[in-house]
């Protein structure tokens, strides 16, 4: 009796891991085609992540939907246009192009170029501006006379000889 429950205390840990149950279709092959079409659709709640890897109660809920919709024979475009006419185009990872999302899909593009157009005006505005000034000869020899008079620089082989 003693070794029994010092069993059953050492089990005890393991028995706390264990997570809820997942639900499941009975068809394996139908619940990969459910979580192949929800990881092509935004969770509603989580915004970041597609509906087969998020954990929010909505998710279960709209996966469980999926599944059912699925198993009446609909076809996964026939369940993204449910999906799509309930919650709109945010339900989908990829929004279609129209008029309303033309600044989502081409506004970065547009922006990019603009700065890259910025960039290259104000870089050669910048060069034109700046002027090279010409050493006098006798700056070149104040120069020369100053390299020549400091130590490291005539003991160092990389140092300029003028």
């Amino acid at each position: 009796m003693k070794y029994l429950l010092i069993l059953l205390v050492c089990l005890l840990p393991g028995f706390s891991y264990a997570g809820e149950a997942t639900d499941l279709a009975a068809d394996p092959v139908l619940e990969k085609r459910m979580i192949g079409l929800a990881e092509n659709l935004r969770c509603l709640v989580c915004q970041n992540e597609s509906l087969a890897s998020s954990h929010a109660e909505l998710a279960e809920d709209l996966r469980r939907e999926v599944r059912e919709q699925m198993q009446n024979g609909l076809s996964d475009q026939e369940i993204i246009d449910y999906l799509v006419s309930r919650y709109g185009d945010f339900v989908l990872y990829d929004p279609p192009v129209k008029s309303y999302t033309l600044v989502l899909w081409y506004g970065p593009f547009v922006l990019l170029l603009l700065g890259g157009g910025v960039l290259i005006y104000q870089l050669r505005k910048r060069k034109s501006q700046i002027t090279e000034t010409e050493l006098s000869e006798e700056d070149t020899q104040r120069a020369a006379a100053l390299l020549n008079e400091t130590p490291e620089l005539q003991n160092n082989p990389k140092a300029p000889k003028v």
